[in-house]
């Protein structure tokens, strides 16, 4: 069977936290509605337009890959669609109030899109558009 004949779709992608609850937190205030109980779960995984995103805590994603090497660098990008630059500014504002490290100031691309970068509290870049 050929590559030409498969058929093939993104399932998931999953995020490695240190910490669930924290981890969560933070992708609540960017707007996904993720239950309370969540957070003392070893695996959780939030359904955003039929895309998943899942979060693993590091202890379950050692035991599934088998080895505890910590990934260096960055190595995706992640991003999330905001209906206007305004409200871009202003979770990039709200994130940053609470904490979370800013990494590139909401500004406009050359190629016309709102674009700004929160790091995530593992210390993922996290892309706002608009």
């Amino acid at each position: 069977m050929g590559v030409s004949s498969m058929t093939v779709k993104v399932k998931r992608i999953a995020i490695f936290v240190e910490r669930m609850e924290r981890a969560l937190n933070f992708y609540r205030t960017l707007g996904l509605e993720i239950p309370a109980s969540a957070d003392e779960e070893q695996h959780v995984e939030v359904e955003q337009n039929g895309l998943i995103l899942a979060f693993d805590t590091w202890e379950m994603a050692e035991g599934i890959l088998g080895g505890s090497e910590k990934p260096v660098g960055y190595r995706m990008e992640i991003a999330f669609q905001f209906d206007s630059r305004e409200a871009l500014d202003e979770l990039y504002r709200q994130l940053t109030a609470k904490g979370y490290t800013g990494y590139l100031v909401p500004q406009d691309t050359p190629w016309g899109e709102g674009y700004a970068i929160v790091k995530d509290p593992d210390g993922n870049l996290i892309s706002l558009v608009a």
